[in-house]
């Protein structure tokens, strides 16, 4: 979400904070909020961003599988052969290679029809990767719990495990004795005071008429403040030295 404001400041961010590789999760970066499409990816990546990940949205919008097809854009890899797109992909960087993951816990992926049938333990994926390098993880998932034993799984093997997928920002920022940096949920950048960027009342109908908040008609995306997710990490030799929350947009 919030496609626009991203790009007008990215450059901005990215040399305040002297950012080498930025990584965004688009999968809600469609104007219905729901989905990517070749349109919102092009900009993103036209205005600095180095890899898009996604999730369980990853496949809602009518061109999800054009937007797939981009070599710069990936999906989760626990998945068989045959749903479109990618789990993983490698940048350089000053001669080093850095290995994106993109992975999913069962519960994010349960109502995903694109997927039905095709999913697989995401540790399971992790131990058959082609990992080089450094090893960045999105991890998108319901459970807090199940980032965090994936995390210690993967201590000192992979320099970060990002969460991903509940919006809501987690204030602990965990470096664990391997050097790698965990984060339940990086958090949305979206408009902020509804109900994960969207308007609440049509949420709040369908709970309180019919007994479904999914209910459609689903609400929009709503128009207001901006509010950013995100997290900035120091990597030397594989292993995060530091990890720090990012919620400011740098000064027009």
């Amino acid at each position: 979400m919030a496609t626009g404001k991203i790009i007008f400041n990215l450059a901005k961010m990215r040399d305040q904070h002297r950012a080498d590789i930025v990584i965004v999760n688009a999968e809600n970066c469609a104007p219905t909020g729901l989905g990517m499409t070749t349109k919102q990816v092009e900009a993103l990546l036209d205005a600095g961003v180095d890899l898009i990940t996604g999730g369980n949205h990853s496949w809602d919008s009518p061109d999800s599988v054009d937007a797939l097809a981009n070599p710069k854009v990936i999906r989760p890899l626990n998945l068989c052969d045959g749903v479109p797109g990618r789990g993983i992909a490698w940048l350089d960087h000053a001669g080093e290679t850095v290995t994106v993951l993109n992975l999913a816990d069962a519960c994010a992926m349960k109502s995903v029809r694109a997927t039905a049938g095709k999913f697989r333990p995401a540790y399971s994926a992790w131990r058959e990767a082609d990992r080089r390098g450094t090893v960045i993880v999105d991890y998108h998932g319901d459970h807090v719990l199940e980032k965090q034993i994936f995390a210690r799984a993967v201590d000192g093997q992979a320099a970060a495990v990002l969460g991903t997928h509940t919006h809501e920002a987690t204030r602990a920022l965990h470096i664990l004795p391997g050097g790698t940096a965990l984060v339940s949920d990086v958090g949305m950048t979206g408009p902020d005071g509804g109900v994960q960027g969207f308007a609440y009342d049509g949420f709040v109908a369908g709970l309180t008429t019919v007994g479904d908040p999914f209910a459609p008609p689903l609400p929009s995306p709503l128009d207001g403040p901006i509010v950013l997710g995100a997290v900035l990490l120091e990597i030397d030799g594989g292993r995060t030295t530091r990890i720090q929350r990012i919620t400011e947009w740098p000064p027009a």
